[in-house]
């Protein structure tokens, strides 16, 4: 699906009405009793949104089978067009083959675990890892391995 714009002020007003849209779904899952206990609620939805804004390609508020293996080459786990479909079909509640991101929502603060939750999470845990800074510390054959 192709919008013929290349950026610009057009793309801007794009990102601006996909954010209050899915800040509008935000506003119903903090409201939604089903997901009250889960901690720092509003945090976990802000950093879903952007992660999903990032993944969502062709900004049309779904994540399509394209856009999955191409987030998932990104991270390093290709997958077969077989276990893509599989992945999304985990998530899917619209039976559509795309991941929407009430889907998305659901699968990142249900209890529920999917594979390609796990592998969100896990690149979100390897991400914050901070990285020494500096120059490295002087070492000499002795103490190598």
């Amino acid at each position: 699906m192709s919008y013929g714009h290349q950026g610009g002020k057009e793309y801007g007003a794009l990102k601006k009405k996909q954010e209050e849209m899915l800040d509008e779904i935000n506003q119903e899952f903090l409201t939604d009793e089903d997901y009250q206990e889960v901690e720092e609620l509003a945090d976990r939805l802000e950093s879903s949104k952007k992660q999903f804004m990032e993944m969502d390609e062709n900004n049309n508020g779904e994540l399509g089978i394209m856009e999955v293996k191409r987030l998932m080459e990104k991270l390093g786990q290709p997958k077969t067009h077989l276990e893509l479909k599989k992945m999304i079909a985990e998530v899917d509640t619209t039976a559509r083959g795309v991941i929407t991101y009430r889907d998305f929502l659901g699968m990142m603060l249900g209890s529920k675990s999917s594979v390609l939750k796990l592998i969100l999470m896990f690149e979100e845990k390897k991400k914050e890892k901070e990285r020494p800074k500096g120059i490295p510390p002087k070492r000499d054959l002795s103490s190598l391995p």
